[in-house]
């Protein structure tokens, strides 16, 4: 049969051709509809896949719309225009959580995975080692913990791989810099990686970008053989010295190695990286002098030295050319730097903060501190600065922040000052500043926090005070104001700390206008137990596409009018206040009874109404305020008595010097303690240190005055004596 085939094919050639094209056709076609078919098999694999990772995820916003046909539509989808197959997956932001389920791993054709700030937790599945495409691979900002799987090694073409801000624990893999000659940026930031830096790291050529900070690394600080343009070391635990980065020297723009545990000097090399825009060396060991050749480019925006041992002169000269400087922050806080501020520095015209506090420095504060223009915040304190604050600083008009405290100013508060109207934070305590508080201060309508406390200014609280009407914190304590309170001294809704102790301000409390402070009245009963009432402020400069304050004001919520000469009853309005936290009333005259509503400051944790007149019975609702934790009512006149079942066991020497006051002990069958107490040790340290030897010299000199006084008067004539009768008893 073959043969007669073969015979009729040749016998008919025009059949044999129609015949093999038709099978031709027929073999395409067949091809086609295969290869078709497989592509919609794949897309449908791709999609099902996706819809299997979704069902795992909590999605409480419901941004993933993942419905119809073509993944195209679906949110944070991409893919490719030839096969139409998922390439680029981006959830990031998503709020998603839950794990990563192993389907996503079906996603073979995945050039780019971004699943940064969310809630994602769990291990990263070992199957990603399947993306053989892989380019981007971005998982920060999640809950991811374990270890990085060994199959991302896999993935030879990866340029940018970041799982910073996760929960990662383990030694930094060994082949983190030798799988892919493509990686450009590195991050593994704000994990618990330890161990020391691998070797392939130092030498990957085409790494740009290298972020460890945050981790717990260790070993002495390697020097990189690539050049670098960012590199994040900070808040591990590296020794040894700072190296150069010759290799970097063109191209370092980002360098961060704060705290770290870094000893030696600043060698003059580091100042040889021309493209250096942001330094930051804070909180290591550095210490000697600066060399006077540590000379940047000016691209130098910011520089922070601050948190170290250097000492020495304060370099005068930072950047090559003073006329096209860039630097905006300046930090050499907290050194030992030494003599006066440099002329120079008035010279850095693009300057907005400048930060010297806690050092060594002395003279006067440069009198052309106005030129700077751009300034916004500025920190000179804890230093041994003398002289007034410069009537040229109104310059900085567009400074927020002015902060002088601990040094030896004097002067008066310069009524110009009123020119600096976008003011935030005034703090010149611990001076020796004299006057008043000038009227024209009414014009610093931003003032948030003013803190004029332990120097000598004096007079009244005058009406300036009432346009910083966002005022949080107000400090006066220790100086020598006088008058009577205003009844506006309470009224400012957003304050949260008044301190006017150690002055002589007289009269009455006001009363009925407590309620105005959002602070004063929200109570918090979760709040942890306070400390001693502390500004405690943190001023930080954040470098991004602009430069802005952070300023944050932690402190108990506090009234403070101790010391002072103010007498009278205590407003029940001042009992009312359920967010208040600290109240001292101490060292006055106060008379009267406790108001009974004391029930409704349930967030008072410290109470001091001691050496006063109170009188009346202890109240007992007392012992209910569940956070209280210090109380003091001793040396005053409270009578009745005060029953051990109430918990007052907890305030040692809370009732002290109230003779008529009846306190039941827990461990004494008599049942009371009515006896006096001596003062107690803290009050009479203190009162000898400042009245002792002055107080026994005044002592005897009276007593001898006096007694030759008597004697005159023994032998003087009857006419004299009665003169000098009369005379005594004018």
């Amino acid at each position: 049969m073959d043969s007669t085939w073969v015979l009729s094919f040749k016998q008919y050639p025009l059949f044999k051709s129609c015949f093999l094209l038709t099978i031709l056709v027929l073999n395409s076609l067949f091809c086609s509809s295969v290869t078709f078919a497989d592509k919609v098999f794949d897309e449908m694999s791709d999609q099902a896949a996706l819809v299997m990772f979704k069902a795992e995820l909590r999605d409480p916003t419901q941004k993933l719309i993942w419905v119809g046909s073509g993944c195209g539509n679906w949110t944070g989808v991409s893919c490719g225009r030839v096969n139409g197959r998922v390439v680029g997956l981006n959830l990031s932001g998503f709020e998603l959580s839950g794990r990563v389920h192993v389907s996503l791993c079906k996603l073979v054709y995945l050039e780019t995975l971004v699943l940064s700030n969310n809630e994602f937790s769990g291990d990263v599945p070992a199957c990603f080692g399947l993306f053989s495409n892989m380019k981007v691979l971005d998982l920060s900002y999640n809950m991811f913990s374990g270890v990085v799987p060994n199959g991302i090694r896999k993935m030879s073409r990866l340029s940018y791989l970041d799982f910073s801000h996760n929960m990662f624990d383990q030694v930094v893999p060994y082949w983190i810099g030798n799988f892919s000659c493509k990686l450009e940026k590195l991050d593994l930031g704000s994990n618990s990686f330890h161990g020391e830096i691998p070797e392939g790291l130092l030498h990957l050529e085409s790494l740009k970008h290298l972020g460890l900070a945050h981790n717990n690394l260790s070993g002495n600080l390697p020097d990189f053989g690539q050049s670098l343009e960012y590199l994040s070391l900070e808040a591990n635990s590296f020794t040894g010295s700072l190296p150069c980065l010759v290799s970097s020297g063109e191209s370092l723009s980002f360098l961060n190695l704060a705290e770290n545990a870094l000893e030696g000097g600043v060698p003059t090399c580091i100042s040889a990286l021309r493209a250096l825009v942001h330094l930051n060396l804070s909180f290591n060991h550095l210490s000697y002098e600066i060399s006077p050749r540590f000379v940047f480019s000016n691209r130098l925006v910011v520089m922070d030295l601050s948190y170290n041992q250097l000492s020495g002169y304060l370099p005068r000269k930072i950047l090559e050319s003073t006329e096209k400087s860039g630097l905006m922050v300046l930090d050499l806080s907290h050194n030992q730097f030494s003599g006066d501020i440099p002329l120079e520095f008035t010279e850095l015209k693009s300057l907005q903060a400048l930060f010297l506090s806690h050092n060594l420095l002395t003279g006067e504060i440069p009198s052309r501190i106005g030129n700077l223009t751009y300034l916004q915040v500025i920190d000179l304190s804890h230093n041994s600065l003398t002289g007034s604050i410069p009537l040229n600083i109104v310059g900085c008009f567009q400074l927020l922040a002015l902060i002088l405290n601990n040094n030896n100013l004097s002067g008066e508060i310069q009524p110009e000052l009123d020119a600096l109207d976008s003011l935030k934070i005034l703090d010149v305590s611990n001076n020796r500043i004299s006057g008043e508080i000038p009227l024209t201060l009414a014009g610093c309508k931003s003032l948030e926090v003013v803190d004029l406390s332990y120097n000598n200014l004096s007079g009244p609280l005058n009406d300036a005070l009432t346009k910083w009407s966002n005022l949080r914190y107000l400090s006066l304590a220790h100086n020598k104001f006088n008058g009577a309170l205003a009844n506006w001294i309470f009224m400012f809704e957003a304050i949260q700390t008044i301190d006017l102790s150690g002055n002589k301000f007289s009269g009455y409390i006001p009363d009925g206008i407590f309620n105005v402070s959002l602070r004063f009245n929200n109570g918090d009963t979760n709040k942890g137990t306070p400390a001693v009432p502390l500004l405690d402020s943190k001023l930080s400069v954040i470098m991004g596409d602009d430069l802005r304050l952070n300023y944050n004001l932690s402190s108990t919520v506090t009234i403070d009018l101790s010391d002072n000469m103010l007498h009278g009853q205590i407003p029940d309005g001042l009992f009312d206040l359920h967010g208040l936290e600290y109240l001292n009333l101490s060292y006055n005259f106060l008379e009267g009874q406790i108001p009974a509503n004391l029930q409704s400051m349930w967030s008072l944790k410290i109470l001091d109404l001691s050496h006063n007149s109170l009188s009346g019975q202890v109240p007992e609702n007392l012992s209910n305020l569940g956070n209280l934790s210090h109380l003091n009512l001793s040396f005053n006149f409270f009578s009745g008595v005060v029953n051990k079942t109430r918990g007052y066991w907890r305030f040692s020497g809370a009732f002290a010097g109230n003779p008529n006051l009846c306190v039941e002990s827990s461990n004494s069958s008599d049942g009371c303690q009515t006896k006096a107490r001596p003062l107690e040790p803290e009050r009479a340290y203190e009162e000898g240190k400042e009245h002792g030897p002055i107080s026994v010299w005044v002592f005897s000199l009276s007593a001898c005055v006096s007694f030759y006084f008597v004697g005159v008067v023994l032998f003087c004539s009857s006419r004299t004596r009665n003169f000098m009768l009369f005379r005594t008893k004018d």
